[in-house]
C-alpha cells in the first residue's frame, strides 16, 4: 500500500504565493512521475505540473512562468512553488505518484486533495 500526504493549501490573495507538499510512503520500490493536477468545480481534472525521477518537468500552459514543481527523491517527496497567484487558481489540488510496488508493478497513486483559494 502506498499513501501520499498533501500539505500548504489554504487561502491566499491574488498575487501571494503558496507551497503545497506531497510525501509518498509505503510499500515504495521506485517511482517515476510525479506531479500536481487541480480541479476547479465542474468534471475536469486539469494538468498543473509534473516531474519525472530525472527531473524533467512539464507545465499546464494556464501556469507556466508562475509556477515551479521540484522534487526531493531521498524523501519520496515533491513541491509546487505557486507564484502570482490568481483568482482562476482557486481549485482542489491533488498530488499523484506512478510507483513501481514490491510486486514489480505500476501504479498510480492519488493524494487527498489540498484546497487552495486565491482572493481577488
Amino acid at each position: 500500500q502506498v499513501h501520499l500526504v498533501e500539505s500548504g493549501g489554504g487561502l491566499v490573495q491574488a498575487g501571494g504565493s503558496l507551497r503545497l507538499s506531497c510525501a509518498a510512503s509505503g510499500s515504495i520500490f521506485s517511482l517515476n512521475a510525479m506531479g500536481w493536477y487541480r480541479q476547479a468545480p465542474g468534471p475536469q481534472r486539469e494538468l498543473v505540473a509534473d516531474i519525472t525521477s530525472g527531473g524533467k518537468t512539464s507545465y499546464g500552459n494556464s501556469v507556466k512562468d508562475r509556477f515551479t514543481i521540484s522534487r526531493d527523491n531521498a524523501k519520496n517527496t515533491v513541491y509546487l512553488q505557486m507564484n502570482s497567484l490568481k483568482a482562476e487558481d482557486t481549485a482542489v489540488y491533488y498530488c499523484y505518484a506512478s510507483v513501481l510496488s514490491g510486486d514489480h508493478r505500476w501504479r498510480d497513486y492519488w493524494g487527498q486533495g489540498t484546497q487552495v483559494t486565491v482572493s481577488s
